[in-house]
């Protein structure tokens, strides 16, 4: 069955010039390492030519000199210590600019002129703010606000006295408890008090012994032919071993 299919597999020839044949031989040469680096193998093999004026030497060498910070710096190295057209330091305004500042900044230059001012100021004593303070004063202070009244001297037969002496009497705890300084020092029993009766009473009735009467105080005599006593001696005799 797949004599003829196997025959015809090994006659077939396609043609080299076809678009998938094509195609697969870009991909493959896109995608080989070999053809990727052949153009660069070839340069290493003609060998370079590093002369000192090449123009990638000077770039480098440019590059090299701008980034170097001793080239930066070199100029101003230099020029250190070296005033050109000022006769001193206090003549550059550099200098000066910056002495300026600093006096600006300092703490104990910029307070002196009122340090210096503090103590020649002369407040009149009729100035405004100085009596506006005075009033102010006067009315914070507890000594002038606190006046103590004068001892009034009243008669002992006003009426004014006489009530506020009964009101007072009224109110004063000593003569509330005057009538009972008379009972001070006197004896007394508390038998027959309110307060020894209700406990007696609350004892009495606590009292277990008079609540309850025991068992053998009761006269009682058991029956001897009732019918418990009767069924209770047969049924001993029924179970007795003897």
């Amino acid at each position: 069955y797949t004599e003829a299919w196997d025959a015809d597999k090994k006659t077939i020839h396609v043609m080299p010039d076809t678009p998938d044949i094509l195609l697969a031989k870009a991909n493959a040469a896109n995608i080989s390492n070999k053809l990727y680096v052949k153009g660069w193998e070839e340069a290493k093999k003609k060998g370079y030519d590093m002369r000192a004026d090449a123009i990638p030497i000077k770039t480098a060498k440019a590059s090299r000199d701008i980034a170097s910070d001793y080239k930066y710096k070199e100029t101003h190295e230099k020029e250190k210590g070296h005033y050109i057209g000022c006769p001193s330091a206090k003549d550059d305004p550099k200098l000066a600019l910056a002495a300026r500042a600093m006096a600006l900044q300092n703490d104990r230059l910029y307070k002196k002129a009122y340090n210096d001012s503090k103590t020649q100021i002369h407040i009149p004593v009729d100035a405004m703010s100085v009596q506006a303070a005075k009033e102010c004063q006067t009315l914070v202070s507890d000594i002038d606000y606190r006046q103590y009244l004068h001892q009034w001297t009243c008669l002992p037969d006003q009426n004014d006295v006489i009530h506020a002496r009964q009101a007072y009497d009224l109110q004063s705890d000593n003569v509330y408890k005057s009538d009972l300084e008379w009972l001070r020092g006197i004896g007394w029993l508390t038998e027959g008090s309110v307060d020894v009766v209700k406990a007696k009473k609350a004892q009495e009735l606590l009292n277990d012994r008079l609540y309850r009467t025991r068992p053998e105080q009761l006269k009682f005599t058991s029956i001897a032919d009732s019918p418990d006593v009767v069924l209770a001696k047969t049924n001993a005799m029924q179970l007795s071993d003897v």
